[in-house]
């Protein structure tokens, strides 16, 4: 919600490029995990939607670099919102690599 709150300052010729790239890498995120929960009795189907989600991360963390390069996210808000992808990441990683935990 930080994302798309913040980005709703972005200049609005970025409204159907960087603007709605974040947006949909970041809200995946979310999407993707409920997804892999609902998988869990299938550990297969379980590991492919979190490294999928996984990988929004990765994405997220990208388009929030080329909007602080592009001078829309101060460095505060940049580094605070990579640190918490950071985080995100992590535990993601966590539930990957400890799978036989989540899964039934």
């Amino acid at each position: 919600m930080e994302v798309f709150s913040l980005s709703k300052r972005y200049p609005s010729d970025e409204k159907y490029s960087l603007t709605d790239q974040l947006r949909r890498s970041s809200r995946s995120i979310c999407a993707n995990i409920a997804e892999a929960w609902k998988k869990g009795k299938y550990e297969k189907s379980f590991l492919f939607t979190l490294t999928i989600a996984d990988a929004e991360a990765a994405e997220t963390r990208v388009w929030l670099e080329y909007s602080y390069r592009c001078g829309y996210l101060s460095k505060v808000d940049y580094e605070a919102l990579d640190s918490q992808y950071d985080i995100i990441s992590a535990m993601l990683f966590k539930m990957i690599r400890d799978s036989d935990k989540w899964t039934f």
